[in-house]
Parts: structure tokens; sequence; C-alpha cells
């Protein structure tokens, strides 16, 4: 049976969209191709007709969490401070930490990407780029690559914090992280403002 293009468009939008979920829930190399396939209503033998490789699908899985993470977050945020301080209270929100499959891919798989093929760095670069534009744009709107590398120490900021209240056993001492998460993180942006 021949499907329509649009068909096969659809169904490689689907396996990247459930591969980007399981990746951030159990990792790069904790996701074999049958079990992205399967997540995605397919089986394992379908999935050369969509990608040359794993690692063709983990890159092509990044950039589409990173687009999405954008569209999420920062595209809809208000412009300024306001929007910047929307952006850090959501990242640091318990929702934000306790969904790792629906939330940050920065959280989820930086120790991983770090050792990724060039094609997956590349693809997280890009979109970590877009991020931190996104937030130069509101913290110096008259001059945003001035604060392009505040921006990318505000990113690394949010990702390692949330990272670690991720790790932490004590419920109580991950809440208080994000609090200070959020503190530590306002006081960089409004750092940048009065220089």
């Amino acid at each position: 049976m021949r499907y329509a293009k649009e068909h096969k468009q659809e169904t490689r939008q689907r396996i990247i969209a459930t591969a980007g979920r399981r990746l951030k829930r159990d990792g790069i190399d904790g996701s074999g191709v049958a079990t992205l396939m399967k997540d995605a209503g397919l089986t394992g033998g379908t999935f050369y007709a969509y990608f040359d490789s794993k690692d063709h699908l983990v890159a092509t899985a990044i950039a589409d969490q990173m687009r999405a993470q954008h569209a999420t977050i920062v595209a809809q945020a208000a412009p300024g401070r306001a929007g910047l301080e929307q952006i850090i209270r959501w990242y640091f929100s318990p929702q934000q930490r306790d969904t790792i499959e629906d939330g940050c891919p920065n959280a989820a798989l930086l120790d991983e990407i770090a050792r990724a093929t060039d094609p997956t760095r590349q693809a997280y670069t890009h979109g970590a780029l877009v991020l931190i534009d996104g937030f130069a744009a509101r913290l110096a709107p008259q001059d945003p690559p001035s604060a392009r590398l505040t921006s990318l120490s505000l990113l690394a900021m949010m990702a390692g914090t949330l990272q670690l209240s991720r790790a932490l056993t004590d419920r109580q001492l991950a809440d208080q992280l994000l609090e200070q998460g959020i503190r530590n993180a306002l006081a960089l942006i409004d750092t940048e403002r009065h220089n």
C-alpha cells in the first residue's frame, strides 16, 4: 500500500516528537531504535524509511526539542525584563523539574550531547543560540549582542540548577534550590541591566 507524501512526513514528525520525549526521559544511550519506533507506534524495521541512522534521528529530535522549547517559552514570553522573569519562573517550577520528558532538553541531555556526534552537537548549538538570543533581546533590547554572554551564563545557570534539583532525593532541598535559582537568575539579569 502506498501512502501519500503527507502521511510519510506526519509519521516522520511523530517519530521525532516521541523520540524527543524518550531521549529526555531515558537518555540517548538508554534509548534504542526499537524502543523509539515502538513509542511512535511503528516497528523497528521501518526506521530506515525515515532516517539514515540513530544519530540522524537524535540530531533531528534535539533540533526539534530546542525549537519547541523556544516556541513554548521564549517566543510567547512578554518583552523586556518581565518576559525574562516569566521565563525564569516557569523554568524553575516544580512541574518543569518533575516532568523530564516534557521539560527542558538542556537539563535532560547536556551531559550526553557533549559526547554526541557533531551533527547532534551542532543541532543543539543552533537551538541554544536561538534561546540565548531570545534572552538577550529581552535583556538589552537596544543592543542584544552586548547581552549575549550574560544570556549564555543565564542558560547555563538555569540548566545546571534544574539538573541538580532533579537529582536530589530531598524534595524540600530540591524545592529550595529552585527558589534560590530564581533569585540567582534574577540577580544576574539585574546586574546586566545596570551595566
